[in-house]
C-alpha cells in the first residue's frame, strides 16, 4: 500500500482524527494487518480506533489514492497536448471528487467526431473566435450574417452564411458544455431543485403491478428515500414505468445567459441565446441528468447496503441455542418431513423421513419415530423450519412433547437460504452421499445450534435480510457483506477444532487455501491441542499466525488461555499476573474472582499499554465467554397457521425477519411476514427503524389489517392500553390506521 504524503493529513481532517492515528493505521494495513486484528490487538498504535473508524480510513484512503492516480494520468495527458497551465494544474491537484475531476478533464479528452470538430474541419473556428470576441460590454453593433458570408465555400461544404453561423455556434456550444464550473453548478441545481416524476405505462391497468404507488408519483430529487429510488429504477428496468427528471429549464437558461452573455448588442445576444440553448439541450442535459440519476442511485445503494449490513450483523450474531444434541425437521405435506439428528458438535448422525400430515396410522408411526430419536440420542433441541407445513409440524411435535417427561426445547427456525445451501458446492463437499433434502434439514438444525457458523456457508443475498439486493452495486454489496461477516466471525471467535473451512476463511489473516489446510491438518492429525500447532499447517506462516491466533479458540487444550481472546503474544502478561497471585497457569480461570484487584499499571511494558491490559483483564473476568446475547425464542399462537386465521386486533408474538428504512417485517407463523410500518413501531416519532428493532428480535404485535388476496398483513407494535376513571386498564378505542392510511403517510415521506 503506497501512502501519498498528503493523504493521511487529509484523512485526519476529514475524519476528525489525530494524524498519528491515521498514519499508524495505514502503516499497519501496509504491513498486511487486517481491520479486526488492528482494532483488537494494536490499540496502543492507533489510539484505540475501532473497526468503524478503521474501515472509514481504509475506504477513504482507497478512494483518494485512486483519485491521485487519476490526477496523474490526466495531468500527463493534458501536458502532452501542451495545454497544461499553472491554473489548471492547481485546480486538478486540489480536486477531491472524481466527477469534478472528470469535468476539468472533459475539454481535453480525445473525442469521437462531433459537430464541433466537423465545423473546425470546414474552417469555421476563426468565425467562432470572432463572434466570441464580440461578447464584451464594449462591443459595437455588427452584422453577423455579413461576417459569416466570408466563410462560404463550396469546396468546404459551407453553402450559406446561416450554415457558417450554425457551425460557429456548434464550436462555441461544445466549449460552453465542457466548462467545469457550469457543469458543477447545473448538476447541483438539478440535485437541489429537480423532481423525479414517474408514471406507469398505459398497458398496465390500475392495480395490476407491484409499482402501483408510482403510477402518478413525484418527489424532490434531494429528498427521495433510498427504497423509493431503487423501486423506481427497478420499475423502469422491468419496463413497467417511465421515470423522468423534471426541472425549470427557464432557470437553467437564465443562469447560462448570466454567466456567458456579456454584450448588449442584440444580434450577438440573440446568437448566444440560441447557442446556449443548443449547448444545454444537446450537449449537457442528458449527461447531467444521467449523472444526477447515477449519484442518487449510488446514495440509495449505499443506504440500502448499510441496512443490509445491519440486518446481516444482527442475524449472524443471533444468540446460539448451544451445541447440544439436536433434532432438525424440514417440514412438508405430500413429501413428508425430513428429520435429521445432529450431535452436540453438529455432526450428522441419522436421517428419517416421516409423514405426520397424511393418514392417522402414518401420523402415529411418525410420532413413534420421533420419540425413538429423542430418547436414543438424548435430544435437547428441536429445530423446525418455518416453511410449508411448519405450523402443522410444530403442533405435531408439541403433541409428542406433551407425552414426555424430559422435554427438549422446540424452536421455529428461519430456513431462508437453506435450499440454496443444500444444492451448493459447499453442501455437496460436506455431505456428498446425502440427498439434497437431508442437507437442508441439517442446515436448519445447525442454524439453531450456532447461527454464525452455519450462515457463513450461504450467500448473504439468499438469507432474506436485504432489500433490492439485486439492484444495488454488486461489487460494493459483496465487499460490505464480506466485511460484515469478517467482523462478526472475529468478534465471536472460532472453535479451531470444529470450525468449517467456510467459517475459518473469515478469520483474520486466513485465506481459503490456509483454511482448507487447517481442516485437512485437523482431519489427519486430530484435534489441535494448542495454538502453536497452527504453525505446522502448510502455508500458515508467522504473519498469518499473528493475525489469526487471537481469534481461534481451543476448548480443553493444554493452555487455558488458548480458549480466550488473549493473544499468544500477551501470554507472558497473564503468566506474570498468575504468578503474582500464586496461581499456576492451568488454574488461570480462577483469576476471575480477583481481576478487579489487579493494578494494571504494574504490567505496562513498551509494547503493551493500558488498553490491551484492560482487554486482558476483561477476558480473564469471564474466560472463554460467548459475547452473543442469551438465547430466547418466540412462541407462535396456537391455532394461527394461515393468513386466513388472522383477525383485526389479534395480539401475537413474532420474530423480526427484516428491517427496512420504512419499517420492519415480522414472522407471526402464517407463512407470510407482516409489515410493521415505521409509523407503527412506537408511540413516538421514529426516524430510523433500526433504532427500535433488529433482525431476530422477539416482539409483540397487533394485527391492523389483512389482505388475503395480495397476501399483505399490516401490524403494529404500539401500546394499545389506556386507563379508565377507576384506574383499570382498558383497550384504546380509537380506530386503528388502515393499509391505505399507511400508504398515504408513506407517500408523504
Amino acid at each position: 500500500m503506497h501512502i501519498t504524503s498528503d493523504i493521511p493529513q487529509l484523512l485526519a481532517q476529514e475524519l476528525s482524527l489525530n494524524p498519528s492515528q491515521v498514519n499508524s493505521a495505514l502503516e499497519l494495513f501496509a504491513e498486511g494487518a487486517t481491520i479486526p486484528f488492528v482494532a483488537r490487538y494494536r490499540k496502543e498504535r492507533t489510539g484505540s480506533l475501532d473497526e468503524i473508524q478503521l474501515r472509514d480510513i481504509s475506504e477513504r484512503f482507497t478512494y483518494l489514492t485512486e483519485l491521485e492516480e487519476r490526477k496523474k494520468t490526466i495531468l500527463d495527458a493534458i501536458a502532452a497536448q501542451g495545454k497544461l497551465t499553472e491554473e489548471l494544474q492547481n485546480k486538478i491537484e486540489s480536486c477531491l471528487q472524481k466527477n469534478l475531476l472528470e469535468d476539468l478533464y472533459l475539454p481535453y479528452k480525445t473525442k469521437r467526431r462531433t459537430r464541433a470538430t466537423i465545423a473546425r474541419e470546414k474552417g469555421l473556428e476563426p468565425l467562432a473566435e470572432f463572434i466570441k470576441s464580440l461578447n464584451t460590454p464594449q462591443s459595437k453593433p455588427i452584422s453577423l450574417t455579413e461576417e459569416a458570408a466570408q466563410y462560404i465555400s463550396e469546396e468546404k461544404g459551407v453553402k450559406t452564411a446561416e450554415e457558417a453561423l450554425k457551425c460557429a455556434s456548434d464550436i462555441l456550444a461544445e466549449s460552453v458544455a465542457e466548462k467545469a464550473e457550469l457543469r458543477a453548478y447545473l448538476r447541483d441545481f438539478l440535485m437541489k431543485s429537480g423532481l423525479f416524476v414517474s408514471r406507469i405505462k398505459d398497458e398496465h391497468p390500475e392495480g395490476s403491478t407491484k409499482f402501483e404507488m408510482y403510477r402518478n408519483y413525484q418527489v424532490a430529487v434531494k429528498s427521495i428515500q433510498s427504497h423509493n429510488m431503487l423501486a423506481l429504477f427497478r420499475g423502469e428496468t422491468e419496463g413497467i414505468l417511465e421515470l423522468d427528471l423534471s426541472f425549470d429549464e427557464s432557470m437553467v437558461f437564465s443562469y447560462l445567459e448570466s454567466q456567458e452573455i456579456k454584450t448588449k448588442v442584440p444580434a450577438v445576444r440573440e446568437f448566444y441565446q440560441g447557442m446556449l440553448k443548443d449547448a444545454f439541450n444537446r450537449l449537457m442535459k442528458t449527461s447531467l441528468i444521467t449523472e444526477v440519476r447515477s449519484d442518487r442511485k449510488a446514495e440509495a445503494d449505499i443506504e440500502s447496503i448499510k441496512t443490509f449490513e445491519t440486518n446481516l450483523r444482527e442475524l449472524l450474531l443471533s444468540a446460539p441455542a448451544g451445541m447440544k444434541p439436536t433434532l432438525a425437521v424440514d417440514p412438508g405435506f405430500r413429501t413428508g418431513c425430513k428429520v435429521s439428528v445432529l450431535s452436540e458438535t453438529g455432526k450428522f448422525l441419522e436421517y428419517q423421513a416421516i409423514f405426520p400430515h397424511q393418514a392417522a396410522a402414518q401420523r402415529q408411526q411418525a410420532a413413534n419415530m420421533v420419540k425413538r430419536l429423542i430418547e436414543d440420542y438424548k435430544i435437547e433441541l428441536i429445530a423446525i423450519g418455518n416453511g410449508t407445513a411448519s405450523r402443522e409440524t410444530d403442533e405435531f411435535i408439541s403433541e409428542i412433547l406433551a407425552t414426555l417427561e424430559r422435554k427438549p426445547i422446540k424452536v421455529m427456525v428461519n430456513e431462508s437460504g437453506a435450499s440454496i445451501y443444500s444444492a451448493s458446492d459447499v453442501a455437496i463437499a460436506e455431505f456428498p452421499d446425502l440427498d439434497i433434502t437431508v442437507r437442508g434439514a441439517i442446515s436448519i438444525g445447525r442454524r439453531l445450534q450456532d447461527p454464525l457458523a452455519e450462515l457463513v456457508k450461504i450467500d448473504p443475498k439468499s438469507i432474506g435480510v436485504g432489500q433490492y439486493q439485486h439492484d444495488v452495486d454488486q461489487k460494493l454489496l459483496k465487499k460490505k457483506l464480506d466485511d460484515t461477516i469478517e467482523s462478526c466471525v472475529n468478534y465471536v471467535g472460532v472453535d479451531l477444532n470444529t470450525a468449517s473451512k467456510e467459517l475459518l476463511t473469515f478469520v483474520s489473516g486466513l485465506t481459503p487455501t490456509v483454511a482448507k489446510n487447517i481442516v485437512n491438518y485437523r482431519n489427519e492429525n486430530g484435534a489441535f491441542k494448542n495454538r502453536r500447532q497452527l504453525l505446522k499447517v502448510p502455508k500458515l506462516g508467522p504473519k498469518a499466525f499473528e493475525q489469526a491466533a487471537g481469534f481461534l479458540r481451543i476448548r480443553g487444550g493444554e493452555n487455558p488461555l488458548d480458549n480466550t481472546a488473549v493473544h499468544p503474544e500477551s501470554y507472558f502478561i497473564v503468566e506474570a499476573i498468575a504468578k503474582d497471585f500464586n496461581l499456576p497457569l492451568t488454574e488461570v480461570t480462577q483469576l476471575s474472582a480477583k481481576v478487579k484487584t489487579i493494578n494494571i499499571k504494574k504490567y505496562v511494558t513498551e509494547t503493551v499499554g493500558e488498553p490491551t491490559l484492560r482487554d486482558i483483564i476483561n477476558e480473564l473476568e469471564k474466560p472463554g465467554r460467548d459475547p452473543r446475547d442469551e438465547f430466547k425464542y418466540a412462541t407462535f399462537k396456537s391455532g394461527i397457521k394461515e393468513i386466513s386465521d388472522l383477525s383485526i386486533g389479534m395480539e401475537l408474538e413474532g420474530i423480526v425477519t427484516n428491517v427496512a428504512n420504512f419499517g420492519a417485517f415480522v414472522d407471526i407463523g402464517v407463512h407470510q411476514d407482516g409489515l410493521v410500518h415505521i409509523s407503527q413501531l412506537a408511540d413516538r416519532f421514529v426516524e430510523d427503524p433500526k433504532l427500535i428493532v433488529k433482525v431476530g428480535q422477539i416482539v409483540k404485535v397487533r394485527v391492523l389489517e389483512v389482505n388475503e388476496k395480495l397476501k399483505r398483513i399490516s401490524l403494529s407494535m404500539k401500546l394499545q392500553e389506556a386507563v379508565n376513571s377507576d384506574g383499570k386498564t382498558i383497550a384504546k378505542s380509537q380506530k386503528s390506521p388502515t393499509l391505505n392510511d399507511l400508504k398515504t403517510k408513506f407517500n408523504r415521506r
